[in-house]
């Protein structure tokens, strides 16, 4: 049997610092390489302990990394795992991915050596450098990493770029999900993987407990409080990425300012509305069918209403919405609006995704009422709104892309402990399969039945669709024939190819059974006559030929049929050859079961 270990360095019953590392058919491959927003300290990477372990260095032990998606979650550790622990071999993602990676790593950056204060961080110029050692995959291309291991990506949603990506080695598989949505928005379509039947499925389970209501209905909540909130002259803080739900968002509040002709400003963070633009019209065709097909006329993400932010705006009076960055508080801009608008009731804070444990976001939304931040204690007075509009799967998204896939084993990561647990007893039911879900640092080992490939000769072949056995649906179809290893390669050939090539003289094996009757005295001539005509019937397909006196078979077949015995007690004697032995079982149990009632 030949194993599959997967050992999660992040992302193990826990979200953040997604870092898998799968070992199958002598390759090590790194699916995703993120950073943690809930820690400060050496937890915020994943433990590359692990490898340096092995007595090999990074680059010996690693074939390739490959990075599912933009987010800091799971690229964010990239540039310390090169430039500091040492790896310098190839990095698999798409052409966006690559594109908006850097931009991102550069603001966390900024926010936590230039404005924290923390040493032992990657440079700008770190940076750069891993960036160069990026090879861009395209949509359903299939790359060869070397002779033996080979990569597809699949569109995954979430966020521009984003990726699934299905790692094959000889006849072992793993699809690794990252970050995915199965819900198209007004912005991305849906991810979609074909019927690949992977030996093991690598899934993200954030939303695992969670079925999502209608998306209207959110819309629709979602601006009723925003306006509601303008009206009372409150001001409105919604924390975001730069990319993604970002622009999701704005798409929304723009036609709705538009519909109501609103007055009020809404704001987005200096620069990123503009980054996102460009990047959103460079890879349009990541985007989903409405904007690619209105892209000429208009472009959705010239945004009439919104405009850039200014750090003085958030002392000014009267009604406003904000986008800021990031997007559960652990930093940036939205943490320092947030701290001057918390203590005023009439305000609001929109919590529109997930935010990981550790985080401010997630502190509010468990219900604290006084928050630390930068040593000093804040009131949290102002409205609190959690609006789910994360473009991760739910539940029944994630087992959706099980029932695609096909997989043999299933495993969730990226996901909290107890709503891990509840998924895995449903994917046990509805599909049967194992369903693992490791901590970090734990290793699974999958086995996986070993496959043995071999080719069939033409002749063979031939014959095989002259009987009809092969149909033109995937369905398996029998085939007869002789395996033989011929220079260390496997081939299925016709018995007569043996003979031929090999001079081998086959045995001849025969089979017979007997069956009684009961003639009560009918002459053997007319008994003969009988028997003929009452297998000619039951078998209307055969031409059933007199041979001789008591004997009669079917024609171009080795199955005769011959009376023995005496006139009171007759028995049928039938032989068939070792070729005709399907069709010979079918006789058999064709006459045994009717030919008493003809005669």
């Amino acid at each position: 049997m030949a194993d599959i270990k997967v050992v999660p360095l992040g992302a193990g019953q826990d979200v953040g610092r997604s870092c898998i590392l799968v070992s199958m058919g002598g390759k090590n491959v790194m699916f995703d390489c993120g950073m943690h927003m809930g820690y400060n300290d050496e937890r915020r990477f994943p433990d590359f302990s692990y490898i340096t372990g092995t007595g090999q260095t990074c680059t010996e032990f690693i074939d390739c990394v490959i990075i599912s998606h933009f987010h800091l979650d799971h690229c964010g550790a990239l540039p310390y795992f090169t430039e500091m622990c040492g790896y310098t071999g190839p990095i698999y993602m798409t052409q966006p991915t690559k594109a908006i990676c850097p931009i991102l790593l550069e603001d966390y950056r900024k926010i936590t050596v230039e404005k924290k204060g923390e040493q032992n961080f990657f440079t700008s110029q770190m940076i750069k450098d891993c960036m160069k050692k990026v090879i861009t995959v395209n949509l359903h291309q299939t790359v060869q990493v070397d002779g033996d291991l080979e990569l597809k990506a699949y569109y995954a949603g979430h966020v521009l770029g984003a990726a699934m990506f299905q790692m094959r080695v000889q006849n072992q598989s793993v699809v690794y999900t990252g970050d995915y949505n199965m819900t198209p928005d007004r912005h991305l379509g849906s991810a979609w993987i074909d019927k690949c039947t992977p030996d093991l499925l690598i899934t993200e389970s954030t939303y695992a407990t969670t079925i999502r209501d209608s998306k209207r209905c959110r819309e629709r909540d979602f601006l009723k409080k925003v306006h509601e909130c303008m009206e009372r002259g409150g001001k409105v803080l919604i924390p975001v990425f730069a990319l993604g739900r970002a622009q999701e968002l704005c798409i929304l509040l723009e036609s709705f300012w538009d519909r109501l002709n609103l007055k009020a400003p809404i704001y987005f963070t200096t620069g990123i509305t503009e980054k996102a633009n460009h990047y959103y019209k460079l890879f349009i065709t990541w985007t989903n069918q409405k904007i690619r097909s209105t892209f000429v006329q208009r472009n959705m993400f010239d945004f009439k209403h919104i405009k850039p932010f200014d750090r003085s705006y958030t002392d000014q009076p009267g009604p406003m919405v904000v986008f800021a960055t990031p997007g559960m508080l652990h930093g940036g801009q939205s943490l320092q609006i947030f701290k001057k608008w918390a203590e005023d009731e009439k305000n609001m804070l929109i919590m529109p995704g997930y935010c990981v444990a550790g985080t401010i976001g997630q502190k509010i939304l468990s219900g604290k009422k006084t928050i630390e931040i930068d040593k000093k204690i804040v009131n949290v007075k102002l409205s609190v709104q959690y609006m789910s509009f994360s473009a991760h799967a739910d539940a029944k998204g994630i087992m959706q892309l099980i029932r695609q896939a096909e997989p043999r084993n299933v495993m969730l990561v990226h996901g909290e402990y107890a709503k891990m647990e509840f998924l895995k007893q449903k994917v046990l039911q509805e599909f049967g399969v194992n369903c693992f879900m490791p901590a970090n640092g734990e290793t699974i080992t999958i086995e996986t039945p070993p496959v043995i490939l071999a080719n069939m000769s033409r002749l063979l072949l031939k014959r095989t669709l002259e009987k009809g056995f092969v149909s033109s649906s995937k369905r398996l179809c029998p085939v007869e024939g002789i395996l033989v290893l011929k220079d260390e390669r496997l081939e299925v050939v016709a018995l007569s190819e043996v003979q031929s090539e090999y001079g081998l003289v086959p045995h001849q094996l025969k089979f017979s059974l007997v069956m009684s009757l009961d003639t009560r005295s009918i002459p053997l001539l007319e008994l003969t006559e009988k028997l003929t005509q009452a297998a000619q019937k039951l078998l209307p397909d055969q031409k059933v030929v007199q041979l001789s006196g008591s004997t009669f078979g079917l024609d171009s077949t080795s199955i005769t049929m011959e009376l023995t015995g005496h006139e009171s007690a007759q028995n049928l004697l039938i032989t068939w050859g070792l070729q005709d032995e399907r069709l010979g079982d079918i006789v058999f149990s064709t006459l045994k079961r009717n030919l008493t009632r003809l005669l």
